[in-house]
C-alpha cells in the first residue's frame, strides 16, 4: 500500500487485489450484518467504525510520518468501494476522513498535521465544512467569517450538510478572512470539537445514507489558536479545489460499491427466482439487463481507478488536468450507480420495492453520490471549462 506504487492505469496492482480481498472479508463479516438496522433506525454504524478502526482501514490515506499507513489513492478507493458494497453509510467513514484532512495533507504545516492526523489513526474522525445554506455550489458566496484576534482566530457563522457532523473530532472549515477579495479572501482552518463557541446543530432527515449523520455547524465567537490555519490566509478556496481533485474519485468509488452490491444481489436473486417454470436469469431480457449493468460498472471502475492513480502522481491522462478526470470519474460512476441500483430494484420486481432486500436501500443511497462533492451538473461545468480552456 505504498504511496510510491507504480500504477498501471488500467488495472490495479497485485497488492491492491490482496487489499480488496481483505477489506471485502471484513465488510461482509463485520459490517454487512448491521447495514439494514443502521438504515432502518437511522443510527451511526458503530460496529463499522470499530471494525475499521481495529483493522486500520478507517483512514488508510494518512502518511506514514504521521503514524498512518500511507496508502495510495487507488488503495483508498478500494477500501471505500468494498465497504459501500455492503453499506453506503459505513463507507463514509474512510471517505470523509480523507475529505476532512486532504487539504491539511496538501497545504498544512507539519506541526498542524501532527496535531490532527495521528488522531485519525487512533480512531477519531474528520469532516469537511464548506457548504452554507446560501453557498453550496457557489462557495464564493459564503458568509462565515474568521478574524485574526491576538495570537488566534475567531470564527462566526454556520455550515450545513456536514457529513458525519457531530461524530467527527476535527473539521476543516472554510471561512472568509478578507471579504473584499471574493474567493481569494477565503481561508481554511482546522476546528476541534472541544473549541469554545463550536456547536453542532440538529441532524437532517434524509432519503439515504441514513446511518451517517448530516448536521449543521455553528460558530459563535469560536476561538481557535493561530496555528490552526491551513496554508496562508486567502488560499482556502484554492485548497478546496485541490482537495476535490483528490476526493471526487472516492465518491466515484462509493458509487461503484453501491452499484456492485446491487448487481451482486440481482445476479443471486435472478438465479433463484422462478417464473414460467424457469429461473428469470434464463430469460434474455434479464441477461441483457445484467450484462449492461456489469459493463457500465467496469467502465466506471476503470475511470475511478485511473483518476485516483493520476491524482497520486499529480498528473492527468493524455496531458489533461486533474480536475477533469476527478469530475468525470465521480460523475460517470454516480450516474452508473443510480442506473444500476434502479435496474436492480426492477429485476427484483415487487420484492425490490420492499425493505426485505437491500437493493431499495442501495438505490436510495446511490442518489447522494450525484449530489455531494459537486453536483453532477457542476462537475460537467468543470469538465467543459477544461475542455474549452
Amino acid at each position: 500500500m505504498s504511496g510510491n506504487a507504480d500504477f498501471d492505469l488500467y488495472a490495479p496492482a497485485e497488492e491492491h487485489e490482496e487489499l480488496r480481498a481483505a477489506i471485502r472479508a471484513l465488510a461482509e463479516k463485520e459490517i454487512a450484518p448491521h447495514a439494514a438496522d443502521v438504515d432502518e433506525n437511522e443510527r451511526f454504524p458503530e460496529e463499522a467504525l470499530a471494525a475499521l478502526n481495529n483493522s486500520g482501514f478507517n483512514a488508510v490515506h494518512v502518511p506514514e510520518e504521521f503514524d498512518g499507513q500511507g496508502a495510495d489513492s487507488v488503495a483508498t478507493c478500494i477500501v471505500i468501494e468494498e465497504v459501500a458494497r455492503v453499506c453506503g453509510s459505513s463507507s463514509l467513514i474512510p471517505a470523509v476522513n480523507k475529505l476532512g484532512t486532504m487539504g491539511l495533507i496538501l497545504q498544512g504545516s507539519d506541526e498542524l498535521k501532527q496535531q490532527v492526523l495521528p488522531d485519525l489513526v487512533a480512531g477519531k474522525m474528520a469532516s469537511y465544512a464548506l457548504s452554507e445554506r446560501e453557498a453550496g455550489s457557489d462557495a464564493g458566496a459564503m458568509k462565515t467569517r474568521a478574524k485574526a484576534d491576538g495570537d488566534g482566530w475567531v470564527l462566526n457563522g454556520s455550515k450545513c450538510w456536514i457529513t458525519n457532523g457531530g461524530k467527527s473530532s476535527w473539521y476543516t472549515v472554510m471561512a472568509v478572512t478578507d471579504p473584499e477579495k471574493g474567493a481569494n479572501g477565503i481561508s481554511s482552518f482546522m476546528v476541534h470539537e472541544s473549541d469554545e463557541g463550536f456547536v453542532v446543530g440538529n441532524k437532517e432527515r434524509k432519503l439515504g445514507i441514513k446511518g451517517s449523520p448530516t448536521a449543521e455547524l455553528y460558530f459563535e465567537n469560536c476561538r481557535i489558536p493561530g496555528d490552526r490555519i491551513i496554508g496562508e490566509p486567502g488560499t482556502g478556496f484554492k485548497t478546496a479545489l485541490q482537495t476535490l481533485d483528490h476526493t471526487r474519485p472516492t465518491i466515484g468509488a462509493q458509487a461503484l460499491g453501491l452499484a456492485q452490491g446491487a448487481l451482486d444481489a440481482a445476479v443471486e436473486y435472478t438465479k433463484e427466482r422462478k417464473q414460467f417454470g424457469k429461473a428469470i436469469a434464463d430469460f434474455q431480457n434479464t441477461q441483457f439487463m445484467l450484462a449492461d449493468m456489469a459493463m457500465k460498472i467496469e467502465a466506471a471502475r476503470l475511470m475511478v481507478y485511473t483518476a485516483a492513480a493520476n491524482a497520486e502522481r499529480g498528473v492527468a491522462a493524455r496531458g489533461g488536468k486533474l480536475g477533469f478526470m476527478a469530475a468525470a470519474s465521480k460523475t460517470f460512476a454516480s450516474d452508473v450507480a443510480m442506473e444500476v441500483t434502479t435496474n436492480a430494484v426492477q429485476l427484483f420486481g415487487g420484492y425490490g420495492y420492499t425493505r426485505d432486500f437491500p437493493v431499495e436501500r442501495m438505490m436510495r443511497d446511490a442518489k447522494i453520490t450525484q449530489i455531494y462533492e459537486g453536483t453532477n451538473q457542476v462537475c460537467r461545468m468543470v469538465m467543459a471549462r477544461q475542455i474549452l480552456s
